[in-house]
């Protein structure tokens, strides 16, 4: 696992409060909804907060890509890489 994508497992374990789930046994490729991680609409809003307040990345509530983006701890990786990139977050 790549240290962004621990960063933000750690951060998903955190912030959705999952019970007898280490950020080290997500495998950053599985899915986070229904069949992987089994998380909810909730979770994802939580995770978003999240992602903000840390990465100062933007997350629009109606935009079609955050369904890419929360497909699995390395699609969020790699957005908030491809943020920093472009300069539209602060590390």
């Amino acid at each position: 696992m790549e240290p962004l994508e621990k960063e933000i497992a750690e951060l998903i374990v955190q912030c959705t409060g999952l019970e007898d789930v280490r950020a080290e046994d997500i495998d950053p490729a599985a899915p986070l909804f229904v069949e992987g991680l089994g998380l909810d609409s909730i979770d994802a809003l939580e995770i978003g907060v999240a992602l903000n307040k840390k990465y100062a990345v933007k997350l629009t509530a109606d935009s079609e890509e955050n369904r890419k983006h929360f497909a699995s701890v390395r699609a969020l990786a790699a957005f908030v890489a491809s943020q920093r990139s472009t300069g539209l977050a602060a590390a």
